[in-house]
């Protein structure tokens, strides 16, 4: 292989690797405050048990995953310098303040406040401890937001001038109302969150096919999981049409090739612009990638839509096929996800700045041999901390909420008086089974 297709190979394998933590979490912190909302202000002692526990199950998972999915960003971003240089210096003038912004605000503000609500359970005020659980679901999405605005520079480049071979922003509204970053970041949005709901009901699922004694628990988050998976799943598959005008005015030659048509003419017409080379990408690869998350997508929703009926109907937890299907469906959304970057990335090349900057322009100035050291090392550390993410998520959500290690100490009522100190008293309600079951 190519000094080129090694430091591609490497990009591709972390990069897809680190989306699929980054997918579950976005999916996975609004139901979880949700949740903890719903908990923290029930009136009837008992619903607020089951809700709690139900929110430090869930948040627990979502923790693991963060935790974990962190490490992967932190490597990540060291390949800018590693294999792409010539990357940053044609555009880190233009897109080094949307990474630094997403920088700031993923591993900066999104882990203290997440950092607060972890350590705050019987420490905070109800109301400040369910203001940072959704203060961390705000900030994962703006950090998705600023990383949109980063690739959809790369995707279809604006608000810039090109001044002795490097890229100078002049127009800061164009590059944050760019419609190739906007469009996506509802539709990785709405697949972040149909993810999150289906994982949410395959895990529930799999406990009823348990006998769970939790059964307040889990259908309370059968519930949430197939309403949030059936609306966003449905919406999703518009929205990811949406993008098609986007696509073919911005880049015709991956509309060409999803649409297989017109290709052979628009390669001539970018080889009389930008010179010779090759300027289709790969197609049956990218065909193979839309057609499954296509399919997928209408999969899902046709499940989640038929789910919500027996659920409705008080049936789906007695019906074990449609409980296996639900867990077999876990892994769809995350196969689905994988696709649409192929499409959205391979679709790009050869460019790496669209109309700009080929990955071969863009490639660092280093030997073969070292991006072969540094992509065997790169893809068995990132392999290495998928495989220890899923084995904890795994472990602890098939263990059920008896396992649930956060917020052992459970949260105050507000109404109770301050110990000497400053403390407040501690007292909580009883997190037995029995109570859940009454």
């Amino acid at each position: 292989m190519s000094a080129a297709d090694l430091a591609r190979l490497q990009f591709a394998a972390t990069t897809g690797i680190h989306w699929l933590f980054v997918i579950l979490t976005m999916g996975l912190v609004p139901l979880v405050a949700i949740m903890h909302t719903r908990a923290a202000y029930a009136r009837d002692p008992v619903k607020k048990a089951v809700r709690e526990r139900m929110t430090r199950f869930w948040g627990q998972l979502y923790v693991i995953n963060y935790a974990v999915g962190i490490v992967t960003g932190l490597v990540m971003e060291f390949q800018f310098g590693l294999s792409w240089s010539g990357l940053s210096k044609f555009a880190g003038n233009v897109f080094g303040a949307p990474l630094a912004l997403e920088t700031l605000i993923a591993f900066f503000a999104e882990s203290t406040f997440l950092g607060m609500w972890i350590f705050g359970w019987g420490r905070m005020r109800r109301g400040v401890h369910v203001t940072l659980i959704w203060l961390v679901a705000l900030t994962a999405y703006a950090s998705g937001y600023w990383i949109m605005i980063a690739n959809g520079f790369m995707q279809n480049p604006v608000g810039y001038e090109v001044r002795d071979g490097a890229a100078y922003l002049t127009d800061f509204g164009a590059l944050l109302t760019n419609s190739s970053a906007l469009v996506a970041l509802l539709h990785i949005a709405l697949a972040a969150l149909t993810t999150g709901g289906v994982f949410i009901a395959g895990v529930s699922a799999y406990h009823f096919l348990r006998h769970t004694k939790e059964t307040e628990l889990f259908r309370g988050s059968m519930r949430l999981g197939l309403w949030v998976a059936m609306v966003t799943s449905f919406f999703v598959v518009i929205v990811g049409e949406m993008q098609r005008p986007v696509i073919e005015r911005t880049q015709p030659m991956k509309d060409a090739v999803l649409e297989n048509n017109g290709v052979a003419e628009l390669q001539a017409q970018l080889v009389k612009e930008h010179g010779p080379g090759n300027y289709v990408p790969w197609q049956d690869t990218m065909r193979v990638s839309m057609d499954v998350m296509t399919i997928i997508g209408n999969t899902v929703s046709t499940i989640t839509f038929f789910a919500v009926i027996l659920l409705w109907r008080s049936r789906l937890m007695r019906w074990r096929p449609a409980l296996w299907l639900l867990v077999a469906t876990v892994p769809f959304p995350f196969i689905a996800s994988a696709g649409g970057w192929v499409v959205r990335e391979v679709g790009r090349q050869p460019w790496l700045v669209y109309g700009e900057l080929t990955v071969e322009n863009a490639l660092s100035h280093v030997s073969t041999a070292s991006l072969a050291v540094s992509c065997t090392a790169f893809v068995a550390i990132f392999l290495a901390l998928a495989a220890t993410n899923w084995t904890l998520i795994t472990r602890f959500a098939l263990r059920g909420p008896e396992a649930t290690q956060l917020g052992a100490t459970e949260p105050l009522p507000d109404d109770l008086p301050e110990a000497p100190g400053g403390s407040a008293e501690m007292t909580s309600l009883s997190y037995s089974p029995a109570v859940t079951e009454s």
